[in-house]
Parts: structure tokens; C-alpha cells; sequence
């Protein structure tokens, strides 16, 4: 049995199947944690939600988290397409992928999926968020905003108990990723911006074993899509 962790996916749905079933080998008896922005920017986030499911009826064991683009989403069925922060290019993307014309119409299941996803995970050894914790918080598992969105902020240790923490939402040199676990750094940031391709240090999805430290890495295979430069 192996554990795995990924983040960020952005709706890469070919690049996120070739990293799982072929980089991987994704058995049964494996965990895989997804640590949230499963759609939005790239070109098919309806195809990464069905991967998913798809695993899962399988009897695949994947745990996702709740990213801020999945939060959007969310609220975009809700208060309408005002509510997604996109370009006008990458919210055509979204509603090409489920073959809509507003998000209102996003299908139930999907809507339901969305609904389903918490903001962390807490493993014997790890704790698993998109963003992070604001440190500076009496609570900072209460703080969903933060959870979602947070950026810059200094890790307390004892508040996590000195256990390990998995993030994305920052978008990350490969290089960087790498040093950090060649090093075994306690904190780590698994976003190496897979739906930036046009960025020469972006571009890959990657793929952590929780046990040995060992990264797999699948760059983009999606491309070519309109997408903006990371700046």
C-alpha cells in the first residue's frame, strides 16, 4: 500500500490520468489525496471530476480537498457567473467542459461532488490543505477562508502537532519542489502550476509518495489551450 498526494490539478483531466495510471500505477490498495482547484483555467475540469468518480466506483481510495476554484464554482451555481474570477477565455473553458451556457446549469452531481469536499485532512503523521492555516487564529481549523486562500503565512508547529503539512495554491518551481523534498522540508508545497505551460518553470503535476518522499512528475499533456502566463 502506498499514499500519495497531488494538488492542483485545474481542470488538466490528461495530464492528472496519465500521472495516476501510468506514472503511479494507482492500485486499490493505495491512497491518493487530492488537495483541491480540481477545475477552472484549464480545458476540461468536467473530465477530471469524472476521473475521480470513476475511481471511486472502482473502489479507488481518493480523498479530495476543497480548493478555492472549486469554492467559485460552488458559488457561481449559486449567485451566478459574476461570481467566477476568471478570464472571459478560461470561463468559456469551464462551460465548454460540461456543455453548458451559464454555471447555474452545472449537473446536480457535480454540484453535489463540490458540496462533498472538506477543507483538510488530518493523517497520524500529515495534515493535507490547499492553501494553509492562519497561524495567528485561535481556531485555525475554523478559519475556511484561510484554509482556501491563505498565502505567506509562518507554520506554529505545536498547533499541527509537529506533524508534516502538504499544501498547494502557490503555484511552484519544479526545482524548488524538488529541493524541498530531497530535504524532507516539514512543509511542503506540491503546486508546480500544471496549468501554466507556457512558463518555462511551471507546467508539470506532481505527485508525492507520503511514505518514502519520492516525487513523480508529469508535465503537461493537455497543451495546447488559450491560457494566460503565470506573471
Amino acid at each position: 500500500m502506498a499514499r500519495y498526494a497531488l494538488t492542483d490539478i485545474h481542470g488538466c483531466a490528461r495530464t492528472f490520468k496519465v500521472l495516476v495510471q501510468d506514472k503511479l500505477k494507482l492500485q486499490k490498495s493505495d491512497e491518493l489525496y487530492v488537495l483541491g482547484d480540481l477545475v477552472n483555467k484549464g480545458p476540461d475540469s468536467r473530465g477530471v471530476i469524472d476521473f475521480i468518480l470513476h475511481l471511486r466506483k472502482q473502489h479507488y481510495q481518493v480523498h479530495c480537498l476543497r480548493g478555492n476554484h472549486d469554492q467559485m464554482l460552488l458559488k457561481a451555481v449559486e449567485k451566478g457567473d459574476k461570481a467566477l474570477d476568471l478570464t472571459e477565455t478560461e470561463e468559456k473553458l469551464v462551460l465548454q467542459s460540461f456543455n453548458i451556457a451559464k454555471v447555474k446549469q452545472l449537473p446536480d452531481k457535480y454540484v453535489a461532488f463540490l458540496h462533498s469536499l472538506p477543507y483538510y485532512f488530518e493523517l497520524p503523521d500529515y495534515f493535507l490543505v490547499h492553501a494553509g492555516f492562519d497561524f495567528k487564529q485561535e481556531d485555525i481549523f475554523a478559519d475556511r477562508d484561510a484554509m482556501l486562500n491563505i498565502r505567506g503565512y509562518e507554520v506554529d508547529w505545536a498547533e499541527l502537532d509537529n506533524k508534516r503539512l502538504l499544501h498547494g495554491h502557490t503555484p511552484t518551481a519544479l526545482h524548488a519542489i524538488k529541493k524541498d523534498a530531497a530535504h524532507k522540508n516539514q512543509r511542503l508545497n506540491l503546486d508546480a502550476g500544471c496549468v501554466y505551460y507556457k512558463n518555462a518553470a511551471l507546467g508539470n503535476l506532481v505527485a508525492l509518495d507520503l511514505d518514502t518522499q519520492e516525487l513523480f512528475i508529469q508535465p503537461n499533456i493537455d497543451r495546447p489551450y488559450p491560457v494566460a502566463r503565470k506573471s
